[in-house]
């Protein structure tokens, strides 16, 4: 099995794959541009992709990629959609990032607070100016506001909880108990809209994975004067005119690791007005970079590629996780050559799309059963003719409820 990896990765995850007889090639400059021609000349089996865009024309490009692994937790640059229509897995490597995200996320904000960027400037100029940068309000029972509590914020909110900070977050129906029980502990603060919530914190922080406006004008409007957002998520996710707007009106400051445009090098020229604003303190999108975090990402890596390996998928992004189809069928049959042959040919005999499959065999027997996901019309001798055929014990089928198909289960 070929393996690509188009940017840097921590050499341990390619040294244990190597060792587990794969084949490694890394193209660590590589392009967005030229991708789809190596994979195209390489016959890839899998790509292994921490911020490299992976577009619909290079996933076409090439005959034998069957897996993209994105090295962290998010996978905007990856066009998922495209490597759908081509049956190709798309996995992430998520949380093994989160403490060093959140370690970044409290250092901003501590250097906000504290001026700090501002006064070793100064201080490095020769400037001692000892008034100007006592100003600090200091962190102890204030307000934080945290979008998105998963592995990373629940992360910020135990840093920000040693600070002595109050912490809050928005209500969500169905948050996994595990989390839910973490903050109680931290004797969070629940909001009904972000709004709301914007308008009591001094501090806003964002840690959600999708792309999609989150800080618009009107959270922005409802923040105190002087308030810090903090983004170490997604650049998308603030409305960056609004931002500027609202730094220059009412002195909100802005600790960023992320940016619209964001050169697509290691190093370039990057000086829009957001980055030369004097109320941000911004880093190079360096928030899982860490050595800890990348050695947790690697050992990630490996384990997605050696599932794989091994008929296995993990951390799967693009694969549907609920029912899909009209009836779900349940085979039980002996484990013998030609059982599902033959179940698969009544099947298509009534014209029933199998759109998704599993075949289990029971320990210490020679049983196992089949359960199929069917897309079509349900006739009342499906199941008779499959339970008429040798070796099969039994069978049953029921319909999908329309609450149910297609969604998580």
């Amino acid at each position: 099995m070929r393996i690509l990896f188009a940017d840097p990765c921590h050499p341990r995850a390619v040294a244990k794959l190597h060792a587990n007889g794969f084949e490694c090639i890394e193209k660590p400059q590589v392009k967005a541009g030229d991708l789809g021609p190596l994979l195209a000349g390489g016959e890839f089996d899998v790509l292994v992709v921490r911020s490299t865009l992976v577009t619909a024309e290079a996933i076409a490009a090439s005959r034998s990629l069957s897996l993209i692994v994105r090295a962290g937790a998010g996978f905007n640059n990856i066009d998922v959609a495209a490597a759908s229509a081509r049956g190709i897995y798309v996995c992430n490597t998520p949380g093994r990032n989160a403490v060093a995200v959140a370690e970044l996320t409290m250092g901003l904000m501590v250097a906000l607070d504290r001026h700090i960027v501002d006064a070793a400037a100064d201080l490095r100029d020769g400037i001692w100016d000892k008034p100007r940068y006592s100003r600090a309000r200091g962190l102890k029972s204030r307000s934080l506001g945290i979008v998105g509590m998963g592995r990373i914020g629940m992360a910020v909110a135990e840093r920000a909880a040693g600070f002595g900070m109050r912490l809050h977050a928005l209500a969500r129906p169905g948050r996994d108990p595990l989390i839910q029980r973490r903050m109680e502990a931290l004797n969070f603060s629940l909001h009904g809209n972000l709004v709301e919530m914007a308008a009591i914190c001094d501090v806003l922080t964002l840690h959600v994975a999708g792309t999609e406006q989150v800080v618009d004008a009107a959270v922005l409007a409802a923040m105190p004067s002087g308030a810090i957002l903090l983004n170490t998520a997604r650049s998308g996710l603030v409305d960056t005119k609004a931002l500027l707007d609202a730094m220059d009106g009412k002195g909100i400051r802005a600790g960023l690791d992320v940016f619209e445009d964001e050169p697509g090098g290691a190093t370039a020229d990057f000086a829009p007005r957001l980055v030369r604003h004097p109320n941000v303190v911004g880093t190079p999108h360096i928030g899982a970079s860490t050595e800890q975090a990348q050695e947790a990402v690697a050992s990630a890596i490996v384990k997605v590629v050696r599932a794989y390996a091994g008929g296995r998928i993990v951390n799967c992004v693009n694969l549907e996780t609920g029912r899909v189809g009209s009836h779900v069928i349940v085979v039980r049959h002996e484990d013998r050559v030609g059982i599902l042959a033959s179940v698969l040919a009544v099947l298509r005999r009534h014209d029933l799309n199998v759109a998704g499959m599993e075949n289990r065999v029971f320990r210490d027997s020679n049983a196992a059963v089949a359960t199929m996901d069917l897309s079509g019309i349900m006739s009342p001798e499906v199941d008779k003719e499959i339970l008429g055929l040798p070796h099969v014990y039994h069978v049953e089928v029921r319909p999908v409820p329309e609450a149910t198909a297609g969604t998580p289960s």
